[in-house]
């Protein structure tokens, strides 16, 4: 009887609370026959799920409450990414007496949840219990993907207890050699957010290999993405970030409890600042390595890492900084002791400025005498090779598992991954693996890892430059991985599904509250999701753009019929903020598209007074041209051959753009947008 009188308090809290004609309120009967709800799917997957019978109802009167002042962030954000995922924003305000249908955010301290976790009581009200604001603000992203089942509606009544199983879950970016605007970079954090990612290391500086520009390093691409007032020949021209607007972002991603690392790569991996300066360079092993034996190097050097770490509002505002250190040349033992030296150096010199170091694994490879300090350096390792994990843990390093063997993206290069393996990696990586090096296989190994591996990472690195990559072609491969290493980072024991549930769930989820990269229409697979009688010139359109979508990869068609007149060069028909589609490009006068730079044209030119059927197919691999039916030009990888090298791939790609229309000339019509993927993530 004294479950009967709970449920019908419920039920009389809920029939107050629910919102005419949108929920059939069940009786308390049809509540006690029903069975215990299953876990709510939740990327990652949640590690404690006690069931309950009956649903919390969202309506328009649901409040968020903070019950302190520390959890406002986390309750305006869920009440606001609630709007965004759903359509009508949550109110959020201070208070501590919650109704039935209301959200409670609290603080209660829990040894078991440690820094990051949380529980949540799922019942009439939603309370969150976290012994931290970060714990609290993670809750709220469970809660958003929780509803996202129901479209907002409701949530299935029962207790969750979550906390991560590493305190690092990251990815490293590499901004360096493909330039990747910082509009892009915010969105990903976000998304890293929504899957309780917390790390987000960027890559300021690299360059090319000399063996695609002709053996020469005078022609190799090399970019540093900062601006420096110090040194402003040293920014690069094509792209690069503010001082103001990095500290912001930095600032803006913390209040979604993801961290920024930026990195600045020295002494190899240098051009750019041996470019800047010929006399930086280390002529005996490349100019890409500076040269240890060069006092202005460090002179340099110095006040480099001093433009963005001095002051009260610092550049770098996260309590991390990479200073690279990987891959310098270990010919000679007397360069090695001077690298271990540097290395020491600029460890010593980022703590001076308050903020931890931390440092690619590059001790193996440069063994030697010259102590390198240990103690609250954390170090990226990436490959045995440079960094023997047991031997660096043993000295006292923490380590970061960014395996090259398991999880480096290189785009289109023909090495490493295209796309990553979430399916090998869900069922049979842990970070606890190093490259092949499983300290899960006994316990000794177990227990030193447990101790010195703080967490893992994956990264993408655009090392072959000026391949036609878009950035829409890496935030599709790096969005591939992210559920899988989102859950091999929190929940690695704890796991109740099997791959191909799991990977069918999480497409079905956002990217992130009001983030749709991919491009995505919500609508049936394989169907039509779009159409419109005709196109008038600049005219807007619903839809930003349409992406590869996943499934199977099969992509999207675009078909439109045109009634052709004349077109001067450079006129578009669809453009969005990343892409323009060209009846007449600016240079030919040709049929084509552009995007990040690069211009590509089909063999086909405006013919006016003709009318003809269009047809565009993309998918990530490239872009078909079909003219009435037929196949008229395909835009698919094409092989460049380097110098002394094999041929790489120049990638085509296109998003394709259908933000707004051009102005044009001719008459467009009968236009259909089709997804042909195997299934739909939206």
């Amino acid at each position: 009887m004294q479950i009967s009188r709970y449920l019908l308090a419920g039920l009389v809290l809920l029939a107050a609370c629910a919102p005419q004609g949108e929920v059939a309120m069940p009786t308390e009967a049809e509540i006690e026959a029903m069975e215990p709800n299953a876990k709510p799917f939740v990327v990652p997957e949640l590690q404690q799920w006690t069931a309950a019978k009956g649903h919390f109802y969202a309506t328009k009167s649901t409040r968020v409450l903070y019950a302190t002042p520390e959890l406002k962030t986390a309750a305006e954000a869920l009440a606001a990414d609630y709007g965004l995922l759903f359509g009508t924003a949550l109110k959020a305000a201070a208070g501590t007496e919650a109704k039935a249908c209301d959200i409670l955010l609290t603080i209660a301290p829990d040894e078991q949840l440690g820094d990051e976790g949380y529980a949540i009581a799922i019942d009439q009200a939603v309370t969150v219990a976290a012994p931290t604001p970060k714990g609290a603000f993670w809750a709220t992203r469970s809660l958003l993907q929780a509803f996202e089942a129901t479209e907002g509606k409701t949530l299935p009544r029962g207790e969750i207890r979550d906390w991560p199983d590493y305190p690092l879950r990251g990815f490293m970016i590499d901004v360096a050699r493909k330039y990747i605007p910082l509009d892009y970079v915010a969105k990903f954090a976000k998304i890293m957010a929504y899957y309780k990612m917390n790390t987000l290391q960027v890559h300021l500086n690299d360059n090319g290999f000399k063996k695609y520009f002709e053996q020469d390093w005078n022609e190799t691409y090399a970019a540093f993405r900062m601006e420096s007032e110090y040194f402003p020949d040293l920014t690069a021209k094509d792209g690069h970030y503010g001082k103001a607007e990095f500290r912001q972002f930095v600032l803006d991603a913390a209040e979604q409890c993801v961290e920024v690392i930026p990195e600045i790569d020295v002494p190899a991996h240098s051009l750019a600042f041996t470019h800047f300066r010929k006399h930086f360079g280390n002529e005996e092993f490349g100019v890409d390595h500076l040269d240890l034996f060069e006092p202005s190097v460090y002179t340099f050097l110095d006040s480099l890492f001093a433009e963005y770490l001095e002051g009260d509002a610092p550049t770098f505002a996260g309590p991390r900084v990479h200073i690279g250190t990987d891959e310098y040349s270990n010919a000679k033992q007397e360069t090695v002791e001077k690298f271990r030296y540097f290395t020491d150096r600029y460890i010593k010199e980022v703590e001076k400025y308050g903020k931890q170091a931390v440092i690619w694994g590059s001790l193996t490879y440069a063994r030697g005498e010259t102590p390198v300090k240990v103690d609250n350096v954390l170090m990226s390792a990436w490959s045995n090779g440079f960094a023997n994990p047991k031997d660096m843990m043993e000295a006292g390093y923490k380590l970061i598992n960014i395996p090259d063997g398991y999880a480096y993206i290189v785009p289109a290069a023909g090495y490493y991954y295209d796309y990553l393996n979430p399916q090998y990696l869900y069922d049979h990586w842990t970070p606890l693996n190093v490259n092949g090096m499983d300290f899960a296989a006994n316990d000794t190994l177990r227990a030193l890892a447990e101790q010195g591996v703080e967490g893992a990472m994956y990264a993408v690195w655009n090392d072959v430059c000026g391949n036609g990559i878009s950035v829409k072609d890496i935030h599709h491969r790096i969005y591939h991985a992210i559920h899988t290493m989102a859950t091999k980072t929190w929940n690695v024991d704890n796991r109740t599904l099997p791959f191909a549930e799991f990977e069918a769930g999480a497409w079905k989820l956002s990217e992130a509250p009001g983030v749709n990269e991919l491009g995505l229409i919500k609508g049936e697979a394989r169907t039509t999701v779009y159409e419109q009688a005709e196109v008038k010139p600049a005219s807007t359109l619903p839809h930003t753009e349409i992406g590869y979508g996943y499934g199977d990869f099969r992509g999207y068609t675009v078909t439109f019929d045109i009634e052709w007149q004349a077109e001067a060069p450079g006129t578009v028909l669809f453009e969005s903020p990343n892409a323009k589609f060209y009846l007449s490009d600016p240079i030919s006068g040709m049929m084509g598209y552009a995007r990040d730079g690069y211009l590509n044209t089909f063999r086909t030119s405006p013919r006016p007074g003709v009318k003809q059927q269009i047809r565009v197919e993309g998918d990530p691999r490239g872009v078909r041209l079909y003219i009435d039916g037929q196949l008229f030009q395909t835009m698919d990888y094409k092989q460049i051959v380097a110098y002394d090298y094999k041929p790489y791939a120049y990638v085509r790609t296109l998003v394709f753009p259908l933000a707004k229309a051009g102005t044009f000339n001719s008459r467009i019509t009968n236009l259909r947008v089709d997804n042909h993927c195997l299934s739909l993530a939206q």
